[in-house]
């Protein structure tokens, strides 16, 4: 990468404590690389990524086509029934942007349409689904190489089969061991071991239904899914379960190039997405305060240095339960971004005790919720140093767990 471009960040998190999947020491791995680098979950994705840019697209280009291998390779959270933010950053001199694809509400639904005791799984709670569009939208700004060429690898990876980590065994036969996944028969149908028995590490998983799918989005374009026989699969899947979207809704629906979110911090330039995501915002408060605490004078990983960084987390996502919403429809405090406002919470950190999250969570009337693990995350840059930093998610793993029958 240029000089001009290596003092910066770029991040992009749907909202900030979503995890890829569970972390573990040992599966921290270190790459080098001279031209172009690729880093996702799932081995096969990362691979149409590296084929992709070796056939000459840029960073966008591999971003789609990871995108689109992640809907076959890791089903948990890789989507093209989702939604989420892409960041990106053009060699060319043009404005770093975030590529807007979240997920909206159905025309029909309203502010009493949802209880906080409703089911999270099934037709009912499904939102209108944007990936595709998201992913079409940075390519037609954005990308080089046939859109066509860059959902084929997706297709084939569909067709002819996944081999099966370990990752990939734990999820499926995770999911498929709930008890209320038998409430969904289309989704037991399609992703059980056709022997009836857990997956082990080395099957293969093919989706012969989903390949037909990403074959109709790569000849027909991004309306086969919004107004074609894709549409029409869906539509009629919602209708049948009591579902909300409507042929209305794929339709309406359009991505948005979005400004990003943009700080100072630490002698670097931090770029993140915006409302509706909270990504942004919450980075740099986190590191505003930060930097008012002088934590580069301290040990990496010391436990001091832990112990600061815990508690402007506690802070940060206390303002985001407070303040944060999609922009289109609430206001977002300006202070979120002011170094002054963070130095000011920084103070309310104890240096020797930790906060109670329940207590500041009951302070400020907010009901503690569990983070589901639900989304993934990929990071592309290319040889000329374009670079992609993308979320997104099912909201839950898996998502509503509703498969549309057929597709």
């Amino acid at each position: 990468m240029s000089q001009r471009s290596s003092r910066f960040l770029i991040i992009v998190l749907a909202g900030v404590s979503c995890l890829v999947s569970p972390i573990r020491a040992a599966d921290v791995q270190v790459a080098r690389a001279e031209s172009w680098m690729v880093v996702s979950v799932s081995k096969p994705a990362t691979l149409v990524g590296n084929e992709i840019l070796a056939r000459g697209g840029n960073a966008v280009d591999a971003a789609v086509a990871v995108a689109f291998a992640l809907a076959v390779t890791w089903p948990e959270a890789g989507n093209i029934g989702g939604g989420g933010f892409m960041m990106i950053r053009p060699s060319d001199g043009r404005p770093i942007v975030c590529v807007d694809y979240r997920e909206t509400a159905p025309l029909s639904a309203h502010r009493e349409t949802y209880s906080l005791s409703e089911s999270h799984f099934g037709h009912r709670i499904v939102g209108v689904p944007s990936t595709v569009r998201g992913l079409a939208l940075a390519h037609q700004e954005y990308g080089k190489l046939p859109w066509r060429e860059l959902v084929l690898p997706a297709v084939r990876l569909a067709r002819e089969g996944v081999e099966v980590d370990q990752g990939l065994a734990e999820s499926l036969n995770e999911i498929l061991a709930e008890e209320s996944i038998n409430d969904f028969p289309e989704f037991v149908r399609v992703f059980s071991h056709r022997d009836g028995r857990p997956w082990q590490v080395g099957d293969v998983l093919i989706q012969p239904d989903l390949a037909k799918t990403l074959s109709q989005i790569a000849d027909e374009g991004p309306d086969a899914f919004y107004m074609g026989s894709v549409a029409q699969d869906l539509v009629h899947e919602m209708e049948s379960g009591g579902g909300l979207v409507t042929r209305e809704d794929l339709k309406l629906y359009k991505a948005k190039i979005r400004e990003p979110i943009h700080a100072h911090a630490f002698g670097c330039d931090v770029y993140g997405p915006p409302p509706p995501s909270s990504g942004g915002i919450c980075i740099t408060l986190m590191l505003n305060m930060l930097e008012s605490l002088d934590i580069e004078d301290r040990e990496r990983w010391s436990a001091e240095s832990v112990h600061l960084m815990a508690e402007t987390m506690r802070r940060a996502f206390l303002q985001r339960a407070l303040f944060l919403g999609d922009q289109d429809f609430v206001e977002i405090p300006q202070r979120l971004t002011d170094p002054e406002f963070a130095a000011k919470l920084a103070k309310t950190i104890d240096p020797d005790h930790a906060t109670s999250s329940e207590e500041l969570a009951r302070q400020a009337e907010i009901e503690l919720q569990p983070e589901p693990m639900s989304t993934t995350h990929f990071s592309i840059v290319d040889s000329s140093g374009m670079a992609v930093s993308n979320t997104y998610t099912l909201e839950y793993a898996f998502g509503s767990r509703v498969v549309v029958l057929g597709a």
